[in-house]
């Protein structure tokens, strides 16, 4: 079937779903390989800044992957950028289901890092994806903020998904068998991906130079500077801290931890993937909703904080604390996922999404190794300080953003003067 004979809608939804497909088992993966870290090696006897820098190379390297994987997208496609991540993880994977004595902290580091650039490669893939695949017709910006949101929530719930599995699967198997399980049926999932995406989706027609990866949108760059302390409002007491808080201070086991922040981030993304109904005030959201909902969530850190320094049962501060935390966080990422794609045009599409998710990376980089630091220097309640502050400067940076959007148009690749996308 061809281009031309093919009902565009049907066309983008078949694309659409093959793309959330092959993202929802990357993000299973992604959460389980985290729960691992932390679990596998705190029983270790590391540190709880030992185990924040286990997480270093994961984080740089998501920040260089996401600048660069933009630019080689708009010359090698969405789909092959996609794929790659995707056996790249699969080799991260096995790099860690080796013998227990190989496991020193640069190995780690170094199969952490290629996660790192997997994970990134895949979000920014994804992502620029739905921007190329949204079907054309009226109301075109209110159906790419529900599309976003879908893909985004339900990435986010089986992520939560993957840290219930990972701390299930180290009790039930152990590190080494639980890994080497992932990583072949990841393979097998992203043989099957790159075999049934079109290779040209994402091409640019102008050949952009590496040099404008960076953005000189103001827009976009303020996005970007929110999404860095936004993102790393959350890391900074949920990576190290609260994992750990939750274990050595209130005394859960493996699988109660990981279960809680299973939980959390599956309910954090069902409210992601609502957020469209949450705001239905509005067709699609503006810079002034990303203001007004960042202003909203710093009280929810700053609470939990207050709630511990006045001697409440730590368990029920952090269990309804982090409950009234995740709702309104989801509702400001999806608000964010949806403005960078609306800021940007079809032909920069990939480079400003891997512009702005390495400004994502730079703050979780930046929250997981305070995350570490404030903990074990100051206890969860100054790792909620930091959060608290980080939040603040996030919805200072989006009083800046414009208040509008451009109005519902023309499908994305008839905006930006693209061939609209083929289908196996």
């Amino acid at each position: 079937m061809t281009t031309t004979d093919a009902n565009p809608n049907s066309l983008g939804f078949r694309l659409y779903i093959i793309i959330t497909l092959a993202y929802w088992a990357f993000t299973l993966t992604d959460g389980a390989i985290h729960m691992l870290v932390v679990l596998h090696f705190h029983n270790l006897g590391f540190s709880p800044i030992a185990i924040a820098f286990l997480f270093l190379f994961y984080e740089i390297f998501g920040i260089i992957t996401n600048g660069v994987g933009g630019w080689i997208a708009t010359r090698i496609g969405l789909n092959r950028t996609m794929v790659i991540g995707g056996f790249l993880q699969v080799c991260a994977l096995g790099m860690l289901a080796v013998d227990p004595s190989w496991l020193s902290v640069s190995y780690v580091m170094t199969a952490m890092a290629l996660s790192g650039i997997a994970k990134d490669l895949n979000k920014m893939s994804a992502k620029a994806g739905v921007k190329l695949v949204t079907p054309q017709g009226a109301n075109a910006e209110s159906r790419l903020f529900r599309s976003v949101a879908i893909l985004t929530g339900s990435k986010n719930t089986l992520k939560g998904a993957g840290f219930f599995l990972g701390a299930l699967l180290l009790q039930v198997l152990g590190f080494q068998h639980t890994l080497m399980a992932m990583s072949a049926t990841l393979f097998l999932v992203y043989l099957l991906t790159w075999w049934v995406l079109p290779g040209s989706m994402g091409i640019s027609r102008t050949k952009s130079k590496i040099s404008q990866i960076f953005s000189n949108s103001r827009e976009i760059n303020l996005l970007s500077a929110a999404r860095f302390f936004l993102f790393g409002s959350r890391d900074v007491w949920f990576v190290v801290g609260l994992p750990v808080f939750l274990q050595s201070v209130v005394g859960w086991n493996h699988v109660k931890v990981g279960s809680f922040l299973a939980l959390w981030v599956v309910c954090y993304g069902f409210v992601q993937a609502g957020a469209p109904l949450l705001l239905q005030g509005k067709r699609h959201p503006t810079g002034a909703t990303a203001r007004n909902v960042a202003f909203l969530l710093a009280a929810a850190p700053a609470g939990i904080a207050l709630a511990l320094l006045q001697g409440y049962d730590p368990a029920l501060a952090l269990i309804v604390g982090l409950g009234l935390f995740g709702i309104i966080f989801a509702i400001n990422s999806s608000v964010h996922s949806y403005l960078i794609l609306s800021y940007s045009d079809n032909e920069k599409v990939a480079m400003n999404v891997g512009f702005y998710y390495s400004a994502n990376a730079a703050g979780r980089l930046t929250g997981t190794l305070l995350s570490g630091w404030a903990f074990q220097t100051y206890g969860l309640t100054g790792c909620l300080w930091w959060s608290t502050g980080f939040v603040l400067a996030a919805a200072l940076l989006s009083v800046m953003l414009p208040g509008e959007n451009p109005p519902d148009s023309a499908p994305p690749w008839h905006r930006g003067g693209g061939a609209r996308p083929r289908c196996c």
